[in-house]
This record gives C-alpha cells, structure tokens and sequence, in this order.
C-alpha cells in the first residue's frame, strides 16, 4: 500500500536529511586513498551520533554496519572492512538517517584518485541517469517512466547496463515502503505518481552484464562478470508539478563545528 505523507512526515525528513546530507559533505573531505573502508564507517557513525542523529542501517535485519559500502565490482550492501583505498577505486556509499523519527536515504559514488576513462564516464552517466528519472517523477506519470527514461539513456547512449535485482523504494515511518521503484522498464506501466508521495530513486550502472551474485556474508551484491558499478540514490517528495529532491547536498553545508569534528577526527 502507498501511503501519501503529511506535511510534518515530510517536514521530519528534511530535517533528517540534513544530517544525511552533512554526513556526505563529511565523507567527502576525508576520504582519500589509504584509509580503510571500516576507516570511513567509523568516522561517519561518530559524526551522525554528533548530530544527535541514528545511523539507520545499523542493525536494519541484522545489517551489522553504519553503512553500506560498495567497492568496484560491488553493487550494493557493501560490508566496511579493511579494504585499504587506492587510485582509481570506484566507491558508493549509502547511508540512512533516522532523526526523531524522520528518515533520509540516499547513496553517493565517491571517485579515489584519478579514474580510468571508462569509469570516469560511468560514474557521469550514473548521475545523469538519475536526473533522467527524476524528471520522470511528476504527478499524472507512472512508476514505469522512471525506469525507462533511465534505462533508454544508459543503454541506448552509453552502452552500459543498469542492475535490475535491486530498486528504489517509498520510504516514510519505514526505511523500505511501497511503491517499488525499478530502474528499467517501460513507461505506461505501474503505480500512477501522486502528490505527497515520498521515494527513492537509485540507479546502480555497471560497465558490463546486469546480473548480480551475493557475497557469502548474505548481504554484498556484485556483479557476476567483475565488472566496475556505480550507484547514485536521491529521496524526493513529490510537489504538484515536480518531484523536490529532500537529499540535496547543495542546500547544505559543514558548519564550523562540523569542520572542527572532521579535522580532529583526521
């Protein structure tokens, strides 16, 4: 069932958002090459509890990680370890934060060091992709639109696959609510979009096949040919004539304070 939400449900997650958001902005001036993923998982649980914030993941159905972590040839739920960063590691990282009961999503791919071309360009089309389908997230259209408009850019353009066995999703009191939203497909189909629904749009590119395999840990998808992925994630509300992105790092910044706990963090 999709639940439309109330102006305080959405009010809930823009204030979550900004913490979500400064978490990013956060990572993004730490990481570098050297540091270990479990390195960044750390720094970000500690900077979200500094906002008197929740790291969602953390224990959602046993995830046992502040965030999810997905390097190269992994797509998503990705497991902090001591993975040490190198030059040209392709890196997204998902996070969720629960503030008094309002929720924010969103994932980021973060590039280390100079990347070879082929994923320079895949990471660009990644996050064009995304834009693709958020133009599609309008009252009056379908869910189906948002997949295809992202499909039909990164396939027919670019050549590159875009993962189905993973998708965007509603989100409100739950991390995970419906409607399902895939990232391939064809317009036409699905739920019609309405005003006040709240989603997530997250396409996961990769270089070559769309398949996926699952890590023995039962939760690290990755690509079953090897190949490099990327994946960018916005939450939106939809407005009466187009979808407002909640997780959007531009409307924020690092305070003082915020850079004060980064550098003492280093």
């Amino acid at each position: 069932m999709i639940t439309l939400k109330t102006s305080k449900d959405i009010e809930k997650m823009y204030r979550a958002s900004e913490v979500l958001c400064k978490t990013h902005l956060a990572i993004k001036e730490i990481i570098r090459p050297g540091i270990t993923t479990l390195f960044l998982d750390d720094f970000a649980n500690k900077f979200i509890k500094f906002h008197k914030a929740i790291p969602a993941q953390l224990g959602y159905q046993g995830f046992p990680y502040t965030l999810c972590i997905s390097v190269n040839d992994e797509i998503c739920h990705g497991f902090p370890s001591d993975y040490v960063l190198k030059e040209g590691d392709v890196v997204s990282i998902d996070n969720v934060i629960d503030l008094d009961g309002g929720l924010a999503d969103s994932c980021w791919t973060y590039k280390i060091g100079k990347l070879s071309k082929e994923n320079e360009k895949l990471v660009d089309v990644n996050l064009k992709a995304l834009y693709k389908g958020i133009e599609e997230a309008i009252p009056g259209n379908r869910i189906g639109d948002i997949g295809a408009a992202i499909q039909e850019y990164v396939e027919k353009e670019n050549g590159f696959s875009v993962i189905r066995d993973f998708i965007g999703h509603g989100i409100g009191k739950e991390m995970h609510e419906d409607p399902q939203v895939p990232h391939y497909g064809k317009r036409g189909f699905g739920p019609r979009i309405q005003e006040n629904m709240v989603f997530t749009i997250e396409p996961m590119i990769c270089i070559g096949n769309w398949k996926s395999k699952i890590d023995s840990n039962g939760w690290t998808a990755r690509t079953s040919d090897g190949s490099v992925c990327s994946q960018f994630e916005h939450q939106l509300v939809i407005r009466k004539n187009k979808a407002e992105i909640i997780t959007d790092q531009d409307k924020f910044e690092l305070s003082d304070k915020d850079l004060k706990f980064i550098e003492n963090y280093k």
